[in-house]
């Protein structure tokens, strides 16, 4: 089914402090942050007109640009501000946004330390990233050929746009193969995490893991791990080999488009779609209809 273009749409997008047209809002061919990916983002989710951890998606957006080696000319007040702002001139009750700062067109080369520091935040309605059968069937992955970096090479911790170029060919291959989403292992072969979502597993009633040392320890990630503390789950943060998964009983992802999303298959690896998963997804839709932002 087609959808309507990004770049053609009707409303604004907060740029540089003002709003502007939503079809005016382009940056130059030469801007940095497309030659060498001097650019970092967010992805925040908006539900009933209130953005689920708004803050500390910000304040992550900040660190972000921080680890490329620069400043946003805002503060974090303001930009939760601005966010805010689009959302209601946009009138989006559940939807996403899109906060992206990046490196301008004043120089073209590695080195770019007087460019200008550019930020946009855009918003659109969205009510969920995988379709309702596939939430409640589970998905079905296949494993990546691509590996999440070791930590030295690539700045693992940020949302850096860069760093989701190996994502993108991880998605479009597992697609062209009729999977969902794609299982990504690390630099040492452990798991790592999907395109754009952590992964946790069940077994004996606990959860397991892996330790985020490679990627991002996600702030969805984080509320379902408090929520199943609060339950006295027990949560297991490890190393965790692709052959493990044969005595998992359950898996499912955690991320701010995926929220929680139960998987039924990884490569010859099969799970249920059982009580615990279940449990957290109803507890998570509960806990982003009611918290503030």
């Amino acid at each position: 089914m087609a959808t309507l273009p990004f770049d053609d749409r009707d409303g604004v997008i907060w740029y540089d402090g003002s709003l502007v047209p939503w079809r005016d809002a382009k940056l130059h061919v030469l801007s940095h942050g497309l030659h060498y990916a001097s650019c970092v983002f967010e992805g925040e989710r908006v539900y009933g007109g209130t953005i689920f951890k708004l803050t500390e998606h910000t304040e992550r957006l900040f660190a972000s640009a921080r680890a490329l080696g620069f400043t946003l000319p805002f503060t974090v007040a303001e930009i939760d501000d601005a966010s805010r702002q689009v959302i209601r001139e946009l009138g989006i009750e559940d939807g996403y946004v899109r906060p992206v700062a990046w490196r301008g067109s004043e120089m073209m080369g590695v080195s770019a330390q007087q460019t200008q520091i550019h930020v946009a935040i855009a918003a659109w309605q969205w009510p969920s990233y995988f379709s309702k059968e596939a939430r409640l069937k589970g998905l079905r992955l296949t494993i990546s050929k691509w590996a999440r970096p070791a930590p030295n090479p690539a700045p693992t911790q940020t949302k850096a746009t860069g760093l989701y170029m190996i994502c993108t060919l991880s998605k479009h291959a597992a697609e062209q193969e009729g999977y969902d989403d794609a299982l990504m292992l690390d630099w040492r072969g452990r798991i790592a995490e999907a395109t754009g979502a952590n992964i946790f597993f069940v077994k004996d009633g606990a959860l397991v893991t892996p330790t985020p040392d490679c990627f991002l320890d996600g702030i969805t990630r984080r509320s379902v791990m408090a929520l199943a503390r609060a339950r006295g789950v027990e949560i297991v943060e490890r190393a965790i080999q692709p052959e493990e998964m044969a005595g998992f009983e359950e898996a499912f992802l955690t991320g701010t488009a995926a929220e929680v999303t139960p998987i039924r298959e990884i490569g010859e690896f099969r799970f249920d779609v059982g009580e615990l998963t279940r449990t957290l997804m109803e507890d998570y839709d509960r806990l982003v209809r009611s918290e503030g932002a």
